[in-house]
This record gives C-alpha cells, sequence and structure tokens, in this order.
C-alpha cells in the first residue's frame, strides 16, 4: 500500500476517536507491508494522559513484534506528534514517520519544535509531512467547531 492508502487507514482511526469523543487523531505502525498495531485518542475515555493514538499504535505494535523496538517500521498519523508522542518513536527506533497535518502549537517534528535537533539523541527517524494534509485538518477543524457550537447551547461536551 502506499503512504495515501496507510493515512487512508489512519484517518478511519481518527473517526473512531471522534465518536467516542475524543480528538480524531488515528496511527498506524507498519513494517514491511504488514499492519503491526493501530490506534486512536483515548485519553478523555480512558482516563490517561498517555493515551495519544502514537502511543496505542506503538503499545500495540511492540506487543505485535514481541519487542519494544520497532526498527525499520513506519508510523502514519493524521496529526504531528507531540513531544510524548516523538520521544515514544525515538525510543521505540520507528525509521520513518509520515503525518498528514502540521501542528503549530504541539507538534515536535518541526512545527512547535524539533526533537530531531536535540543533540545526544541516537535515533532520528525519516519524516514526511503533508500526507493527506488537507482531510485530516478539515476534521480536526469540524470537531472543534462542533466542541465550540455545544459549549454554547450548555449541552455536555464530555
Amino acid at each position: 500500500m502506499s503512504d495515501h492508502d496507510w493515512m487512508g487507514r489512519a484517518l478511519d482511526l481518527a473517526e473512531r476517536a471522534a465518536s467516542a469523543g475524543e480528538v480524531p487523531v488515528g496511527a498506524v505502525v507498519v513494517r514491511e507491508g504488514v499492519e503491526l498495531g493501530a490506534g486512536w485518542n483515548q485519553p478523555v475515555g480512558g482516563c490517561d494522559p498517555s493515551a495519544h493514538a502514537e502511543i496505542e499504535a506503538l503499545r500495540a505494535a511492540a506487543r505485535s513484534a514481541g519487542n519494544y523496538r520497532l526498527p525499520g517500521s513506519e508510523l502514519f498519523v493524521t496529526l504531528e506528534p507531540c513531544a510524548m508522542c516523538a520521544g515514544a518513536i525515538v525510543h521505540a527506533r520507528v525509521a520513518r514517520v509520515v503525518f498528514a497535518a502540521a501542528d503549530p502549537r504541539a507538534g515536535a517534528f518541526g512545527s512547535a519544535l524539533d526533537l530531531r535537533a536535540v543533540p545526544g539523541l541516537n535515533h532520528r527517524p525519516h519524516l514526511t509531512g503533508g500526507v493527506r494534509a488537507e482531510e485530516a485538518a478539515e476534521r480536526l477543524l469540524a470537531f472543534f467547531r462542533e466542541r465550540r457550537l455545544l459549549a454554547g447551547t450548555g449541552a455536555c461536551v464530555g
């Protein structure tokens, strides 16, 4: 499958997050064309601040591979990873990260900061940004637009 196709899988996972009232971010870890793990944002429902899509996908991939290191793997995610997720990606030795939308407020692979520029890190994943970015950004904007509308009505928004 192509980067476009794998990002489609991540976008489908983002919809799972949105349907549960979570920020619509999805992620999938792939090695040699085979899905090792997938995840979507679940911090609110799981009462777990670390339950970002990337972390969930890395956890599933590590269990599948039987190793916390995932050399040769690629991670496809609908939003540029934050510092926590970027750190986990580095520790897992993910070879390549493909993200859709950049995150100027919290993105840690070039937007708000670039974790790969930290001297002393012994691993730096290759990056590809902007794959299906408009689709991912529109889903995020629609989610937050709806949340603002609900907040204005006094309805419970989670």
